[in-house]
């Protein structure tokens, strides 16, 4: 599942057949559908039992880790939401399909209500490229790549649509700030606190269960026509306000956030039984990962757990950018595997597309790459990760170091109002609150040695002038063949809000938009 600003998502793919020792058929070749399913959620490091919680609340997704195979050094492709989902979807790093801001140097920013701009037309997304290959694709949950019409998921490959532009912020008044809607395919069906309750007090929500009925009725309809599908599940429970079911509420040691995730666990669970009861299990491929690290600033209550990883969403340090994540597929991915191979959620478009047996677009910079051969063969790839926050590359990490050329938790002004990105985990020298550069001579960490980042290298120390030398040339080149697309998260106008949504007529929930009046959006950090 991609992340709380994550979901996951099915894709099915041409595959060559192979006889009984496991070879290619000799002769014709032939082929059948690969189902792909990859759930991204907003969930940190440190939530699954599989990664050392110790409440072990999560036996599904425990269990598919022990039938599959435990990454234990993915990551997102940016410390927020909307960003991510963009990466994934995409295969391409934020700052080239668009999703980040030019308002400030290194500052987050996503798709509020109020937001101008959205995923562009020039963007080739997943189930665009899908689509060709005979693909079904819907997306239940959070879209967030913009709500204005032009940006609607099924003007972009999706042909179905369970779910929301945005997260389930609320209640408004409907006055100066609409309530979110609800959409099934291209229209509204009802706004989140109205028609779709969410209980703030006591965390009552039944929208889990809903995500979870759209999914099973999906794939039953698509198995039964015998119909290849890419199924993009991106539920948002675990994303403050957390919200889980009566069934669920009060069920877990860690309080609400525990049975949000006890209740997307337990989804999770009955997707994968429903594939298997459907006999489709081992053409199935599934992934399970997050959009961002678990939001420290809404913990213990509403927020989760980065286990051993410095600070949390909103930051480029591990607790921000490092995901769980899990691969499950039957009879071709070996039980129990575990890989070190470095991984991003800009991997599954180009992974999803091999599987498809398509070839990514040639005609762009495809940042993602294809992880069959490290899933499949145990291989690992050679390849750097770079941590992006807003249009300034902060960190990179090659093999087990990691050199920050920038770093930042958040401002003195914010941290003096309560927002603390890093509670409890104050790093001198590191964890800054004034943006601090370091491209002269980086801070540099032995991530298998020190996974905190608590402990940087020596600078005079032959380790590090070793390594910031490959490090070095890794940069050049990225630096020097980056070609940022235009920043869609700029601009906000309250005129653009969710005031009269396709639908509205037929529902009596058309509200009248004020004036036009954009202007550039604040990003305080």
């Amino acid at each position: 599942k991609s992340g709380l600003c994550s979901s996951p998502g099915v894709f099915f793919s041409k595959l060559e057949k192979k006889n009984a020792n496991g070879r290619l058929s000799a002769g014709p070749r032939q082929y059948f559908y690969v189902l792909c399913c990859v759930l991204f959620l907003q969930m940190g490091w440190g939530d699954l039992g599989a990664f050392g919680e110790p409440s072990k609340e999560t036996p599904n997704l425990d269990q598919m880790a022990s039938e599959g195979m435990l990454f234990m050094d993915f990551y997102t492709a940016n410390p927020l939401c909307s960003p991510s989902r963009a990466a994934l979807l995409t295969g391409r790093l934020p700052v080239r399909n668009g999703f980040y801001t030019t308002n400030g140097h290194a500052r987050n920013a996503y798709t509020p209500q109020d937001i101008v701009g959205g995923i562009p037309d020039s963007e080739l997304l997943l189930p665009e490229l899908l689509k060709k290959a005979g693909y079904v694709n819907k997306i239940i949950g959070k879209w967030h790549l913009g709500h204005r019409p032009q940006f609607h998921p099924l003007k972009h490959g999706f042909d179905e649509w369970f779910g929301s532009p945005n997260c389930h912020f609320g209640p408004y008044d409907n006055k100066a700030v609409p309530n979110i809607p609800v959409y099934r395919d291209w229209e509204m069906i009802g706004r989140y606190y109205e028609d779709f309750k969410i209980d703030l007090k006591t965390g009552e929500a039944n929208l889990t269960q809903i995500y979870l009925q759209e999914a099973l009725d999906f794939i039953s309809r698509q198995q039964a026509s015998q119909q290849p599908f890419f199924l993009y599940w991106a539920i948002d429970a675990t994303h403050a306000p957390v919200y889980a079911s009566k069934h669920f509420l009060g069920s877990s040691q860690r309080g609400l956030y525990g049975d949000a995730v006890r209740e997307i666990d337990d989804s999770i669970g009955k997707i994968l039984k429903h594939l298997q009861k459907l006999g489709i299990s081992e053409n199935t491929f599934v992934f399970f990962t997050s959009d961002n690290g678990a939001a420290l600033i809404s913990a213990p209550k509403q927020g989760g757990s980065n286990g051993r990883f410095l600070c949390g969403k909103q930051t480029t340090f591990e607790g921000g950018m490092r995901e769980p994540a899990i691969a499950w597929w039957p009879g071709h991915i070996p039980a129990g595997g575990v890989s070190h191979q470095l991984g991003n959620v800009m991997d599954l478009f180009t992974t999803s597309l091999s599987l498809a047996g398509l070839q990514p677009p040639s005609d762009r910079q495809i940042d993602g790459i294809d992880l069959l051969p490290a899933i499949l063969q145990g291989k690992l790839i050679d390849r750097s990760i770079f941590y992006y926050r807003g249009n300034e590359m902060m960190a990179v990490r090659v093999g087990l170091y990691k050199a920050h050329y920038w770093t930042w938790s958040n401002s003195w002004e914010e941290y003096s109002k309560g927002i603390d990105f890093c509670p409890g985990q104050n790093v001198s020298g590191v964890t800054t609150h004034t943006q601090e550069e370091h491209t002269t001579l980086p801070l540099l960490f032995h991530l298998g040695r020190d996974p905190g980042e608590k402990y940087p290298l020596s600078f005079a120390s032959e380790e590090y002038q070793g390594v910031m030398e490959r490090i070095s040339a890794v940069v050049q080149q990225h630096k020097e063949t980056m070609v940022p697309g235009v920043p869609q998260l700029n601009v906000c106008d309250k005129a653009v809000m969710n005031w009269s949504p396709p639908g509205c007529e037929k529902l009596g929930k058309c509200l009248q938009p004020p004036e036009s009046n954009p202007k550039k959006c604040f990003w305080p950090h």
